[in-house]
């Protein structure tokens, strides 16, 4: 495991106990599959961004997560495009645990904390998404935070079905 700043959304940890302290707190796991293969597939593609890319978001540079890196990602609702500087904060690679969770930088839309974890649970493999989330620094940010709670809402049903293993991929 490798750790730059501490996570408050704690991606190493099972049961996540952090308080929110003015965030929106939010945590959703949902199961991918059981298999062996669905494990190797899905923790690799989370440690290079992959829950990101394939939601339809781009990440550059498009390398593998890193503790401490600070990709920008960018989102492209209605044909526009987005920036969202983030800064990963913590990476976590166990035998049945994977992961890392990012902190945004001023000039992401939402103040706060993601993580994507992928873990191991009684045979099943399981992606959990925890976010804290407040308004971003800058007025429009903050006059678009409705709006934006709608949109991280559907970024999430996207991320859960970006990981859902197929055979065929």
């Amino acid at each position: 495991m490798s750790v730059g700043r501490i996570a408050r959304t704690h991606p190493a940890d099972g049961v996540w106990r952090e308080p929110s302290h003015g965030f929106r707190r939010w945590e959703q796991s949902a199961v991918l599959g059981s298999s062996s293969e669905v494990w190797e597939w899905a923790s690799t593609e989370v440690l290079r961004w992959g829950v990101k890319t394939r939601s339809g978001f781009s990440v550059a540079p498009a390398t593998t997560v890193v503790a401490g890196s600070r990709p920008v990602i960018v989102a492209h609702p209605f044909g526009m495009s987005v920036r969202e500087p983030v800064e990963v904060v913590e990476v976590v690679n166990l035998p049945d645990r994977v992961g890392f969770a990012y902190r945004t930088l001023r000039g992401h839309p939402i103040s706060g904390e993601e993580a994507f974890i992928i873990h191991r649970d009684n045979g099943l493999v399981l992606l959990t998404i925890r976010s804290l989330t407040s308004p971003g620094h800058q007025l429009r940010w903050k006059l678009l935070y409705p709006a934006l709670l709608i949109a991280q809402k559907v970024a999430r049903r996207r991320y859960i079905r970006a990981l859902r293993f197929r055979a065929d991929r």
